[in-house]
This record gives C-alpha cells, sequence and structure tokens, in this order.
C-alpha cells in the first residue's frame, strides 16, 4: 500500500473518531489491532477493548479532533491531533502501522502541557496552536 493510501485511511480514521461513533472508528482497525501508550505503560488489544475504552472515557462532552499534521511514509502514518472534550485539552502525537488497509498497531503519546518558564522568555514566543 502506497504513502497516500495509507495516509487517506487514517484521515478517515480520524474522521470516524470525530463523529464520536467508537465502533465506526474501530471499523478502521485490523482484527490485530494494538493500541501502546508507552506513558502509562498499557497496550489495548482488540476493537472491542478499543470501543470499550472511548465508549467509557468519562467526558464533558463531544470529543472534537483536530488533525494538526500527518506525514506519511512507508512504515506508517504519524498523526498530531488535538482533542478536546470542552473541558480537557489535549495533543495526541499517534504512529500508526496498517495493514491490509487497516491500522493494525498504533503506538500513541499524550504529552501533558507544560507552563513555560521565565528564565527562557526572551529567546522564544507564544505558540498559537
Amino acid at each position: 500500500m502506497d504513502r497516500g493510501e495509507q495516509r487517506r485511511i487514517v484521515e478517515r480514521y480520524w474522521a470516524a473518531m470525530q463523529t464520536n461513533d467508537w465502533r465506526e472508528a474501530a471499523a478502521w482497525l485490523h482484527d490485530d489491532f494494538v493500541l501502546k501508550w508507552p506513558q502509562s505503560g498499557e497496550v489495548v488489544r482488540g476493537r472491542e477493548n478499543f470501543v470499550a475504552i472511548n465508549a467509557n472515557y468519562p467526558a464533558a462532552g463531544r470529543w472534537r479532533f483536530t488533525i494538526h499534521r500527518l506525514v506519511a511514509d512507508e512504515g506508517g502514518v504519524v498523526s498530531d491531533v488535538g482533542v478536546t472534550d470542552g473541558a480537557v485539552v489535549a495533543r495526541a502525537i499517534t504512529f500508526s502501522t496498517l495493514c491490509d488497509g487497516k491500522i493494525i498497531h498504533q503506538t500513541e503519546f499524550w504529552p501533558d502541557p507544560t507552563v513555560p518558564h521565565d528564565w527562557r522568555a526572551h529567546w522564544v514566543e507564544r505558540a498559537s496552536d
């Protein structure tokens, strides 16, 4: 599968996530799907566990996903996505590997926002996104 096709599949996955229909999103996942969250040391195996986690996540409202950037190469697709439910505002960096037209593996990093340090203020400017 070429990088353009991989990119389109991941774009469709994020579009399905935007609907908050977790089964629709899971339709883009391979039968042998595995999701890893390195920061918490957790592994999610299979579509049903993916759906259950998203359906049961304590949210303040509908989840909205904003794709900031997608980069595709022969190895897969990297997504930089903003995520919010109106109360939580986060950013996820997701590495997706595809097989047979589906996402078979994801490693997802959820970096916590940090407070800018005063000591470097005169060398930086605040980012708008």
